[in-house]
């Protein structure tokens, strides 16, 4: 796992992803992979970040989505993430404590389910998903806090058989990222802050990621195998 404890801010997410695919060049992850590289950005807040990378390492850019599981009347809390293709990475602790019920948990599923497949063919149009068989997978967010999107992200990516998978992160908890090797071949945390609160600490610009900011990064960049 590659990262730093030092904190210095990133002026917004494109500078991030700069900084981000320079610093996967530098410690040489790439080299220890298959040639054939695809670069996958987390919506919303991570395709600006990929966006970058996939300019520094002149490879195809493509979106996997995830969509977190909030505690009924407490959103912002994760109890869990969904991801493309069904994969459901559930926090066990977080559900208990807060006594989250099987119903509960079910129809906020659904709901998610039906607004990932939404914007699956929003972001995409017509365009197929790249494969991922036998490639080498840098899947990009713009922090890790729980981590629970870029674990589910990394599950059900496994299920689609890439030769490797690489989580690239500008920012993120020290916990986290080190949990996160149990789920991926390689971590890259830019910066593991050792009072880290939350992402947006890392940013001058943290305001929302909108969907047309989505679907114009990825018009910019070619997908393209």
């Amino acid at each position: 796992m590659s990262g730093r404890n030092q904190t210095s801010r990133y002026r917004d997410r494109r500078h991030a992803g700069q900084i981000l695919g320079w610093r996967l060049v530098e410690v040489g992850v790439l080299g220890r992979f298959p040639p054939r590289r695809l670069v996958l950005g987390l919506p919303r807040g991570g395709v600006p970040v990929a966006g970058e990378v996939a300019r520094v390492l002149a490879a195809p850019l493509d979106v996997f989505l995830v969509r977190k599981l909030g505690v009924p009347g407490h959103e912002e809390l994760a109890m869990g993430a969904i991801a493309s293709g069904g994969t459901r990475i559930l926090n066990g602790p977080v559900i208990e404590h807060l006594g989250v019920s099987d119903e509960d948990l079910e129809a906020v599923a659904r709901v998610e389910a039906d607004v990932l497949a939404r914007r699956e063919r929003a972001y995409r149009r017509d365009r197929p998903a790249l494969p991922v068989e036998g490639a080498l997978l840098i899947v990009v967010d713009d922090g890790l806090a729980t981590g629970a999107s870029m674990r589910a992200a990394l599950h059900g990516l496994k299920d689609q058989h890439p030769a490797a998978v690489v989580a690239a992160v500008p920012v993120g908890s020290p916990e986290t990222c080190r949990a996160l090797r149990a789920d991926a071949d390689e971590v890259v945390c830019v910066q593991m802050p050792a009072r880290f609160v939350a992402v947006g600490q890392a940013y001058d610009d943290f305001s929302p990621t909108t969907d047309d900011e989505v679907r114009a990064v990825l018009d910019v960049v070619e997908l393209r195998a």
